[in-house]
This record gives C-alpha cells, structure tokens and sequence, in this order.
C-alpha cells in the first residue's frame, strides 16, 4: 500500500548503481525527491551527478536498481515520461535559427502550433525582451544569452520536471540571476519539480529546498536548507 508520503514523490531511486565499464559511477541506496520541490545537487567532478541526472531524465537505465516516478516503476523511452520531463545540458545546443525558432521547436515537435504568448511568456521568464531577441539570430547570442533561449526553450513546454546540469558555469552574473528566478517561477507557476546539478552551492542555497552532496557516486549528508 502506498503511503501519503510516497504519493507526494516525484521520484523514487532505490538500490541504483551505474558503471561504465569496469568503473562504477554511482550507488545510490535511496533517493526521495518530492513534487514541486528545487533539489540541488552538488560534488566535485566525477562524482556522479551528471549521470544522475541521466538516469532522472530517463536517457539512460541503470545496470541496477529500480526508479519510480510518480509512484510507478519507470523506465526509458515511455512516452507519457518523455512529455513530462526535460533536461538543460550544461552546454546548450541550439538550432542554426532564430531566437524565436529555438524557442518554439519544442511545440512544434509536439505538434502543437506555435503559441505566440507561451513564446512571450517564456522569453519574458528568462529575461530576454522578444521585441530585441525574438528574431535575432543563434549566433549572435553571448554565451549567457544562450543559455537562457535554451532554458526558455524547456519552460515553453510547462514541464512537470525540469532538471539543470551546470546551468550557471561560466555565466555573468545577470544571466545567473534570471535562470534563478525563472526557477522558482516555473515551480510557482506550473509546480514543477527542479534538481540542479552546480558547483555553486551559494547560487543553489538560493534557490533550493534542500542540497545533496554526492561523492564518489554516493549520496552525503545534505546541505542544510536556505
């Protein structure tokens, strides 16, 4: 029977282990991550966290261990996840198009039609004014720009889960600012559960509800909540 506390989790991670080759990766016991919560997850390299996120985003299936999502045990490729869970990689990939372009494809491979206000609405989120950006070209972005059309890109979508990987690195320090508040506003607006990988565990203590530290591919005592 499932208990009132389980049903508030958005995932469930039991027994995962992952290796790639004969090097192990990540053993993770148990992991709880609960609906519409921001959990950060920091580490030095290599520590796992990016395959963490992998496994959260369903791209790939650990050698061992189960994954629950929403209560029911989940695996790659099932359609009903692919819709409700995206991933910002921590080097954006974007189109050889417009701003506007990138930030629609998202709909239109989901067929829908290119929605003018979710547009609007997600540029206005990441702090980029559609009048200057909408039909500025992919390479004429700064670095930091272009990590905020790629984030618009997901939010367009009102995902139940959004996951960053490093969505910080490198940033100037207004582009790090608008990926924060269009976190805590996707979370206000739509619920959507966030974990964010970052070696910036002041950026994450501003956002997050609670920190975990992963270290040699297992989880330590998390850091305390801002």
């Amino acid at each position: 029977m499932t208990s009132h506390r389980e049903e508030k989790l958005q995932y469930r991670l039991e027994g995962i282990r992952q290796d790639y080759g004969k090097h192990p990766v990540l053993a993770v016991d148990f992991l709880g991550i609960e609906q519409k919560s921001i959990m950060g997850v920091t580490g030095h390299n290599g520590s796992g966290k990016s395959t963490l996120l992998r496994i959260l985003a369903f791209l790939e299936s650990p050698a061992q261990g189960r994954v629950f999502f929403e209560g029911r045990l989940s695996t790659t490729h099932e359609e009903r996840i692919r819709r409700k869970v995206t991933l910002l990689t921590q080097e954006p990939y974007l189109l050889k198009r417009t701003v506007r372009a990138n930030v629609a494809y998202g709909l239109r491979v989901r067929g829908e039609r290119n929605n003018s206000d979710r547009i609007q609405e997600a540029m206005d989120m990441v702090g980029l004014k559609p009048q200057r950006f909408a039909s500025r070209s992919w390479h004429e972005l700064s670095g930091g720009e272009a990590q905020r059309v790629a984030l618009a890109a997901r939010l367009i979508l009102k995902p139940d889960v959004l996951l960053l990987d490093e969505p910080t690195a490198s940033l100037d320090l207004e582009s790090a600012e608008r990926i924060r508040k269009a976190s805590l506003a996707a979370r206000k607006e739509w619920g959507t559960t966030l974990v964010i990988v970052s070696h910036h565990t002041d950026w994450l203590e501003s956002v997050c509800d609670k920190i975990i530290v992963l270290e040699k591919g297992r989880v330590r005592s998390p850091l305390p909540s801002a």
